[in-house]
This record gives C-alpha cells, structure tokens and sequence, in this order.
C-alpha cells in the first residue's frame, strides 16, 4: 500500500514525504520504544502516540520507513528534519492507535506477529 492510500485510509496529514515509492505492506502499533526495537521492521508502518526524536531515532534503527502518529499529536520541526535526512515519512491523524490499526488491517496492511 502506498503512502498516500494509507494518508487517506487513516484521514491524516502527511507532514514529511520522503519516497514517493514507499510501499508498506506491515504495521505495528506501539508507544513502548523498546518493543518496536524487537523487530526489523522493513515494508512497516509505526503507529504511536509518542511524538518525540526518539521515536525517530527507534525507527531509524529498525528500518521504519513511516511513523503514523495517532490523537492528533503534534510533529516537531526537529522531527521533520530527523525523518528527512532519514527517509521517513511523517503523518498526523485525529483516530486512535485502535482506529488506525483497525482500518489498515481491514484493507491489507498485516501485523508484524
């Protein structure tokens, strides 16, 4: 799924686009940094409520290549610039991590377990 299907299946804001030619095909929701560290998450959409350069730098070392931030979290400048020297896409959404989840799982986007 491209980037901005999930835009529009998530009712986001895309705040940093990095490649165009992103295609996601998994998704993992957490807010525990540690958790995501589990896995190489290649082809994985991060859904979280923690908007902080940290989570930036957790999706940086485990190949995330979009960060969905769910309850209208507010995306920093120095995240933007973090996800743009590392190819990541940024994008905003009102919905829940539930609601995100749910409507990416319902349109194709698989777990990681």
């Amino acid at each position: 799924m491209n980037l901005y299907t999930v835009n529009e299946l998530v009712k986001g804001t895309i705040c940093q686009e990095c490649s165009t030619s992103q295609e996601f095909t998994y998704a993992f929701a957490s807010d525990l940094m540690s958790d995501v560290l589990r896995f190489n998450m290649e082809k994985t959409i991060l859904i979280t409520g923690l908007s902080t350069v940290q989570t930036l730098r957790t999706a940086e070392m485990s190949n995330i290549e979009c960060i969905i931030f769910a309850r209208d979290k507010k995306v920093t400048d120095e995240m933007i610039t973090l996800a743009a020297e590392n190819n990541i896409s940024l994008i905003t959404t009102p919905l829940t991590l539930f609601e995100v989840s749910g409507r990416l799982y319902s349109n194709g986007i698989k777990p990681i377990f």
